[in-house]
């Protein structure tokens, strides 16, 4: 096991819960930030893509953003997350819609024309991956801006897809706390 990964371990063990399908992580991850976790997992996600070149990495707020940063902080590069309301200041944008699974919901997701590059090959940053819909809109993001996504990368992948790196799946978070 990784240090990361043995963090996050912890982190679910002392402040955290794992029931079914969900996995509260507001108390390190997505709500209250444990930093020195955070910065393992930036630094995790950089180093498994170190020799993929990136142009910038994108996320959707508000979950997304920290391990984002926190990535491209160790990656040297930008990153652009797609908004949930489009400010009246985005004139010309990209859209896609997408289902949130911890919300219920389906989201519009908006990322400006002025920030994301016919070209650009990105990497998407995420703190989980559930069903897919958001990465499915972002890739859709993406090819209408003509930009690429070459990498994915969450905090944990309750689907275990091999495309996708994570710090742990839910299967082996499953593993290890004995639940399956």
């Amino acid at each position: 096991m990784t240090p990361v990964q043995q963090m996050l371990v912890d982190l679910l063990k002392t402040r955290g819960k794992v029931s079914g399908e969900i996995v509260k992580v507001d108390t390190f991850l997505n709500h209250l930030v444990d930093i020195e976790f955070i910065k393992a997992v930036g630094e995790a996600i950089a180093y498994n893509f170190k020799n993929i070149d990136i142009d910038k990495i994108i996320t959707v707020e508000a979950s997304g953003i920290i391990p984002a940063q926190a990535a491209a902080f160790y990656m040297d590069c930008d990153f652009v997350y797609a908004k949930k309301k489009k400010p009246v200041t985005m004139a010309n944008y990209y859209s896609a819609s997408s289902f949130s699974f911890t919300k219920n919901e389906e989201t519009n997701l908006y990322v400006s024309k002025e920030v994301i590059e016919r070209g650009d090959r990105l990497l998407f940053v995420d703190d989980f991956y559930a069903r897919g819909h958001t990465l499915r809109a972002m890739e859709s993001l993406a090819e209408e801006a003509g930009a690429k996504i070459v990498g994915k990368a969450v905090v944990i992948d309750k689907q275990g897809r091999d495309d996708i790196f994570s710090i742990l799946t839910l299967c082996e978070i499953k593993k290890i706390f004995g639940l399956i």
